[in-house]
């Protein structure tokens, strides 16, 4: 039986998965860079802190729910090689779960940012 890894070793471990799939899924990139723009956004329509909480837990949802879809589709591929129904039920869900999130964060941010930007263009 293989030793477990120590305690230190598991942050290596997962900021390595985090990079990985930054490099190899074009999604996470885009979700990255739109979490970017947001959070800018809120630093210049000064959102309170507690609406910056809230933006922060959804792009956290978001980006977790993208890498739990790549380490699915990384598994699907190691299993199933070639193309199987099965295969691509499990992948679509898997990404289905992405959008749905990304279009909650989206709601969420529209909430949050309608009287600000609103306000602005008065």
């Amino acid at each position: 039986m293989k030793p477990a890894p120590k305690w230190s070793d598991t942050f290596r471990y997962a900021a390595e998965g985090i990079v990985s799939a930054l490099r190899s899924e074009r999604n996470m990139r885009i979700h990255l860079l739109a979490a970017v723009i947001v959070l800018l956004a809120a630093m210049y329509f000064r959102l309170p802190g507690r609406d910056i909480a809230v933006l922060l837990i959804v792009i956290g949802l978001v980006i977790a729910a993208e890498l739990v879809n790549t380490a699915l589709e990384s598994i699907v591929d190691l299993v199933s090689p070639e193309w199987h129904p099965l295969a691509k039920k499990t992948k679509d869900t898997a990404a289905g779960a992405v959008l749905v999130m990304a279009m909650v964060a989206v709601c969420v941010g529209c909430l949050l940012f309608y009287e600000p930007v609103m306000g602005y263009f008065q």
